[in-house]
């Protein structure tokens, strides 16, 4: 095992991973800087700034990095610590649905992600992916487009994964997966999110957030059979059955 002192604490690395102690202490030029607990605390954010920023990180590493960047990095610029401390191409993972696997679209990974570093209340978390589901994207325009000024055709998916989401809007828009036009959807889209969570934050720092989504009926009726408490018992879900099941019924 190779290891190193900084700050008089070992670090380690065994097979190319780092070896952190356990204690939750950042060392910045000696001067121990401790990590609060979980939530951190959040302060209100431009919705504006935000959207910008996001749009502008999603052409560097993806939707997943652009929306976490987007929120974090201007926390890291408005608050400082402990936001500082979290280095957000970790994000970097979810792009293309993780990887491009096209699971849970990019842009709602990386917003989840930030909401849950501010708050542990899931029901934001919920209502972020589910009005992504019935929202129609993309509405946004940024100052200076990346790929395309045009206004660009919008679709609603039904449901949270980049695989759907993607396929759907090429298919209302007549563009490919691989244009221009597409990267700049996805781009709009991830700017948006990341709008929307701060949105929601800023309700949650003002005490106003109130959720408001519901499951769509499919859901609701699907659940009564498939869902944990049914007499099949084989489903978690919450995104709208119909989309992939166009046989699902409500018996």
């Amino acid at each position: 095992m190779a290891g190193a002192a900084i700050g008089g604490i070992a670090l380690g690395a065994v097979g190319g991973y780092s070896i952190l102690p356990a204690k939750e202490t950042i060392i910045t030029q000696d001067v121990p800087l401790e990590v609060p607990e979980h939530p951190w605390v959040y302060a209100k954010l431009d919705v504006d700034k935000v959207k910008e920023r996001a749009y502008a990180a999603y052409f560097e590493h993806g939707c997943s990095y652009g929306a976490f960047e987007g929120i974090i990095g201007e926390l890291q610029d408005t608050v400082g610590h402990p936001f500082t401390s979290m280095p957000t191409i970790m994000s970097k993972y979810g792009k293309g649905g993780t990887v491009g696997f096209g699971t849970l679209c990019g842009a709602l990974n990386g917003a989840s992600m930030a909401m849950n570093l501010v708050s542990t209340d899931l029901n934001m978390v919920t209502e972020i992916v589910g009005e992504y589901t019935e929202t129609a994207y993309p509405a946004w325009k940024p100052v200076v487009a990346k790929k395309t000024d045009d206004d660009l055709p919008t679709s609603v998916s039904g449901s949270p994964l980049c695989h759907v989401s993607v396929t759907k809007w090429c298919e209302a828009s007549g563009f490919g997966s691989g244009s221009n036009e597409r990267k700049e959807r996805c781009g709009r889209l991830t700017a948006e999110v990341a709008g929307r969570t701060v949105e929601i934050l800023n309700g949650m720092a003002d005490g106003t957030f109130s959720a408001v989504f519901a499951n769509p009926d499919s859901v609701t009726g699907c659940n009564g059979c498939h869902g944990d408490d049914g007499n099949v018992a084989n489903v978690h879900a919450k995104s709208d059955c119909v989309q992939c099941h166009a046989d699902a019924h409500d018996n």
